[in-house]
């Protein structure tokens, strides 16, 4: 398995990945704006995503990361928005491994780190506490549209 910082280049490959995110939080599939929403996301620089790949170069999984800042620290923070792996590739350390890109990515950008929310039942949960992360029970999440 390879992981990578993906690009434009990548972005056939992201589509199916990411169009089966949204479907995972039961949106309706829609592979076309998918696409265009990821484009969007490379023409502007406004997101940083990780391909994880197989050998044969099969697309395995991806996370995505918005940048933020801490005003607090006075430094930079990614938001981990989004992390899927393909229901073939679960289990194979595909997520562990993207998790993994993302610490790098962080810490080699001087970043306070990395920050995600996920829905409470969300199986995911697992693997993010087996990989260090922990759930930060002083705060509180709201929400306004």
């Amino acid at each position: 398995m390879n992981t990578l910082r993906a690009s434009r280049e990548h972005l056939n490959h992201l589509t199916p990945l990411f169009n089966g995110y949204r479907v995972f939080y039961k949106q309706e599939s829609n592979p076309a704006a998918a696409k265009a929403f990821l484009q969007e996301r490379f023409e502007k620089q406004d997101s940083v995503i990780f391909l994880a790949q197989d050998e044969n170069g099969n697309a395995l999984g991806f996370t995505q990361l918005y940048p933020s800042f801490s005003s607090v620290a006075m430094k930079r923070v990614y938001i981990l928005n989004d992390l899927f792996v393909t229901p073939e590739a679960r289990g194979q350390q595909v997520g562990t491994a993207l998790l993994e890109q993302a610490k790098s990515f962080a810490q080699e950008q001087g970043a306070r780190g990395l920050v995600l929310e996920t829905g409470a039942d969300n199986p995911a949960q697992k693997l993010y506490e087996k990989n260090g992360w922990t759930q930060d029970p002083a705060l509180h999440y709201y929400w306004e549209v």
